[in-house]
């Protein structure tokens, strides 16, 4: 019989932190961690895929390998242009149901062993070992005892690498072959555990929009250069052309605005508005995915270029109709929009106006 004192109040425990309006619209955040533990076969695709480029600036090139005749090799990092032939490092990533375990590596080393030995490639430097649940805890310390790992893979070579590796022969552990088996260094085995996979991932340009939580801090702009940059000849002229027409003549460069200190205001401003622009565009190329800030300026473009084809009295009168136009442009969709300043609506403008994709003089019809 269940007694009174085994039936208690329900009472749930008091939230460590005062719940968020975030929290109230999607609920707790799940940690990063569990969230990548339980992706689909796809999304871990997906995940290390895009994990993959944050090696990029590790070596001078990385290449992704797949299919029957990878030869052990999934993901490869190449510190030189001799590839496979000089020093590189092989990542292996495998989804399981379950952490990965010292069984389902033994023909992994038996590959990566083998196909050295016969001179496919050289040994790769380091081999780590990525798991969509993670490396568990008997093979982890594996990895980290090579002696005890080496002798266990011989012992299992008859039962995992023999008929394994590949399936045209059985290969022997005998000969040449077990001398070289035995000489190998068992230290290049190690594993990425997924907190690593996180920090790296969170470097590319997909971290945001994989995980969310925002966009890192935006660094500041910097000042345009008193000599503006080849970079910027287009647009420059551009501007130049439409304060001419303004003025009723024409300015071959900047030195003539000297006379005319409203329109040497406005250069400076048009010209921070640009630097605004390249700001965010280098911001882009780190944190958002690649394409994004092209489909930014193409709101833009879209948002503003009725406003430039209207009649206008001249270029100038039409620069500053445009760029007011730019800024009032409400931008929701675009991953940017979080970050995207006034300035950096109307510099991209400017960034239009230096492929000629916007005009500020018309050409004679």
């Amino acid at each position: 019989m269940i007694a009174e004192t085994d039936l208690k109040e329900i009472r749930p425990k008091l939230p460590t932190a005062a719940p968020s309006s975030a929290h109230v619209q999607s609920g707790i955040p799940v940690p990063k961690a569990i969230r990548v533990k339980n992706f689909s076969p796809d999304d871990w695709e997906d995940f290390i895929e895009e994990w993959s480029t944050s090696l990029d600036g590790s070596y001078v090139k990385v290449r992704r390998f797949g299919g029957s005749g990878d030869c052990g090799v999934d993901i490869a990092g190449f510190c030189t242009y001799k590839g496979f032939e000089d020093t590189w490092d092989n990542y292996q990533c495998k989804r399981y149901a379950h952490p990965l375990r010292p069984s389902d590596i033994w023909v992994e080393l038996g590959k990566v062993i083998y196909y050295s030995y016969i001179g496919e490639y050289t040994p790769p430097r380091k081999h780590y070992f990525v798991a969509s649940l993670g490396v568990g805890t008997t093979l982890e310390k594996l990895l980290n005892k090579p002696t005890e790992l080496h002798e266990l893979f011989k012992e299992h070579w008859e039962g995992h690498c023999k008929s394994g590796i590949t399936s045209t022969k059985e290969i022997e552990l005998s000969g040449k072959l077990l001398s070289y088996v035995d000489a190998f260094d068992y230290t290049i085995f190690s594993s990425k555990s997924h907190i690593e996979l996180i920090e790296a991932h969170s470097h590319t340009g997909f971290h945001a929009v994989r995980f969310g939580g925002g966009l890192p801090a935006r660094p500041d702009p910097k000042a345009p250069p008193a000599v503006p940059a080849i970079s910027e000849s287009r647009y420059i002229r551009q501007l130049l052309d439409a304060y001419g027409e303004h003025l009723g003549g024409s300015l071959q460069d900047i030195s003539a605005l000297v006379a005319n200190s409203m329109l040497e205001k406005d250069f400076r401003r048009q010209r921070e508005r640009f630097y605004h622009a390249e700001a965010l565009r280098n911001f882009a190329r780190d944190t958002v995915p690649e394409g994004t800030f092209d489909d930014l300026q193409e709101e833009i473009y879209n948002g503003v270029v009725d406003v430039t084809d209207a009649n206008h009295p001249d270029g100038y009168e039409r620069m500053k109709a445009t760029v007011v136009q730019a800024s009032s442009i409400a931008l929701t969709a675009n991953p940017l929009a979080s970050v995207t300043k006034s300035q950096d609506r109307q510099g991209i403008c400017h960034q239009l106006a230096n492929e000629d994709r916007l005009k500020w003089v018309m050409d004679d019809d």
